[in-house]
């Protein structure tokens, strides 16, 4: 597999590595097919891999391939990466802030937080394809720091994390009354933005090659912030903390072994 996507275009990579992400969405949203009742324990416990592997991959295969190419492009690497990470917490921050003041003031709570619930995943998946999109761009003559590899373990790491995503909206949905194929439709529907992003993101950094150090702290900002105000409180709410704590450490250790190893 790491041959062939070292053969193809970065664009081709992109486009394959996002639709994946979009197949995992799919995927956690088929659950409500066929399972009766899901055990959270294990959406905990995966949301808690997921949420150790976006800090890995946010520092490993992000920041530090970002503050390599700031010095070899001679800028003040200081600047661009804390205002590149700054700025991608800041960005979801604001988001995040929109869609909790919208819930407060909605009357039929339930039902405005489901669609509530599915604007945020797509721009937020939207988000993800940039990243993924911003990644695969980067290798382009594998001078700037960021390998086939890192690119394609971001990518892993987000698809774990919509899976759990996809699971979350479709049976949210379920729970208030839509049938299980649409509930399965609109959750999987979703991950659809991220190819489309994707290239949007690949483009973006073809064309303006010294802003890729900003981008790139930008989408570790967005991921951090994601795992911080999303996964690990989703998370830490199941009673085995302990457990849920050891998985998080685990999707760090695998995604910072994997990366250190395979580059």
């Amino acid at each position: 597999m790491l041959n062939y996507f070292s053969e193809i275009s970065p664009m081709m990579g992109a486009l394959y590595a996002s639709f994946f992400t979009w197949i995992a969405t799919a995927l956690g949203s088929s659950l409500v097919l066929f399972l009766k009742k899901i055990n959270k324990n294990i959406l905990d416990a995966m949301l808690g891999f997921a949420g150790g592997i976006m800090i890995s991959s946010s520092f490993f295969s992000l920041l530090i391939p970002a503050i390599t190419i700031a010095e070899n492009l001679k800028l003040n690497v200081l600047i661009i990466i804390v205002t590149g990470f700054l700025t991608g917490c800041l960005f979801l921050f604001i988001f995040d802030t929109i869609i909790n003041i919208k819930i407060k003031h909605k009357k039929n709570k339930n039902i405005k937080r489901c669609i509530l619930l599915i604007i945020s995943i797509t721009i937020h998946n939207i988000l993800e394809g940039i990243i993924i999109g911003v990644a695969f761009g980067s290798t382009i003559n594998n001078t700037q720091g960021i390998t086939i590899i890192s690119a394609i373990i971001i990518s892993f790491g987000i698809s774990i994390q919509n899976f759990t995503e996809g699971s979350a909206v479709s049976i949210q949905l379920r729970k208030e009354g839509y049938s299980k194929f649409k509930s399965f439709f609109i959750g999987q529907i979703s991950g659809i933005a991220e190819p489309i992003s994707a290239v949007f993101g690949i483009i973006l950094v073809m064309k303006i090659n010294k802003l890729l150090p900003f981008l790139l702290s930008f989408a570790a900002g967005a991921i951090i912030f994601v795992v911080i105000i999303e996964l690990i409180p989703e998370s830490q709410k199941n009673k085995y903390k302990g457990l849920i704590t050891i998985t998080t450490i685990l999707g760090f250790i695998v995604m910072m072994s994997l990366d250190i190893w395979l580059n």
